[in-house]
């Protein structure tokens, strides 16, 4: 059976970087690279989603798991932990066909699937003085 989230199933390299805060420059920003992977568990009840990257000089591995996936395409929990110690609990909602929002009270993206499957693209924003800033750009390019 086919499942919405089947579109992030694959490897992908991942390319961007930060926006940089308020006044500060261009070259402030902080250049993202590495890869990500999805894969099912077996039972495709949870999404296994494995990051793989290098934030400016400092490496981010997160592993995150995704689910339960049923029928109902809102709310699905996400549970993600990094190589910091960090746990990070968000919700994954479908907007329409190929666009997923990723939210918490403190983060939310837009992921958007291009049309054919093989590249996507979110823009990060976070919680701060008075309301979303942006705070990341990201592109992904299908590899297998």
């Amino acid at each position: 059976m086919k499942h919405a989230l089947d579109a992030l199933v694959g490897h992908w390299n991942t390319t961007g970087g930060s926006v940089p805060a308020g006044d500060a420059p261009a070259s402030a920003a902080l250049s993202i690279r590495g890869t990500d992977r999805y894969e099912w568990l077996p039972g495709r009840k949870f999404l296994v989603h494995q990051a793989d990257v290098w934030m400016g000089d400092d490496k981010v591995n997160v592993i995150e798991v995704i689910g339960p996936c049923g029928e109902r395409l809102e709310r699905i929990p996400m549970h993600s932990f990094d190589n910091e110690g960090n746990h990070t609990v968000m919700y994954a909602s479908q907007e329409a066909a190929g666009v997923w929002s990723f939210f918490n009270d403190e983060l939310r993206t837009r992921l958007t699937v291009e049309e054919g499957g093989a590249r996507m693209r979110a823009r990060w924003e976070r919680r701060g003085d008075g309301g979303w800033v942006p705070w990341l750009q990201m592109e992904f390019a299908k590899t297998t």
